[in-house]
């Protein structure tokens, strides 16, 4: 098991002889920043235009909805942190495959003075991969599969499921300008703690 910090060069250095694969190494340190919410506009480039995210909340179609959905985050929880995950990958050729990644993450609710309230989810999101990009990026929370016609034995509820979702995506969209870059925070400058890749 090989062993990052926050510090995005180390994790950009790791090599893929320590356990991760040549597109984790690519795309990891960038997905990192989105559920740290420390994202720059960079970060975004590991998506092609076209790309899909879906978690239970949203469905989002392109660069610019995914961007709306993670510049949003700051928005709605005091902060976000990866406590701990693990990756692991499948190659398909040297620039394609899937990515899955086991997370556990922190949520900060509310701060009341000196204490915070917490909620801390584990999660499985699973990434494909093409030419190097990412197409496709699924959140499950719980590791549980997402609800949609494909995965709901009755179709109309399916549907519906998915509608919700796209509908909750487009208000987010327009709320945060339709995919306008925002500044996110600097946490460098915060306590460092370490991450977990193998």
């Amino acid at each position: 098991m090989a062993e990052a910090s926050q510090d995005m060069s180390e994790l950009e250095a790791v090599d893929s002889s320590e356990g991760v694969g040549r597109l984790s190494t690519q795309i990891i340190p960038h997905l990192l920043n989105l559920y740290n919410s420390t994202c720059t506009p960079q970060d975004f480039e590991i998506y092609t235009s076209n790309a899909v995210f879906a978690d239970p909340f949203m469905i989002a179609h392109g660069v610019g909805q995914i961007k709306s959905a993670f510049y949003a985050m700051p928005k709605v929880f005091w902060d976000s942190t990866i406590l701990d995950y693990k990756v692991e990958e499948d190659e398909t050729s040297p620039t394609s495959g899937e990515i899955r990644i086991h997370n556990l993450q922190q949520y900060k609710l509310l701060q009341l003075g000196p204490f915070g309230y917490y909620l801390t989810l584990q999660s499985l999101i699973i990434l494909t991969v093409e030419a190097g990009k990412v197409t496709r990026h699924e959140d499950r929370f719980g590791g549980y599969r997402l609800w949609d016609r494909q995965t709901v034995r009755v179709p109309l509820v399916g549907r519906m499921a998915e509608t919700v979702r796209r509908g909750s995506m487009l208000v987010c969209h327009a709320l945060m300008g339709f995919g306008r870059d925002h500044k996110t925070k600097n946490k460098a400058s915060e306590p460092s703690f370490h991450l977990k890749v193998s």
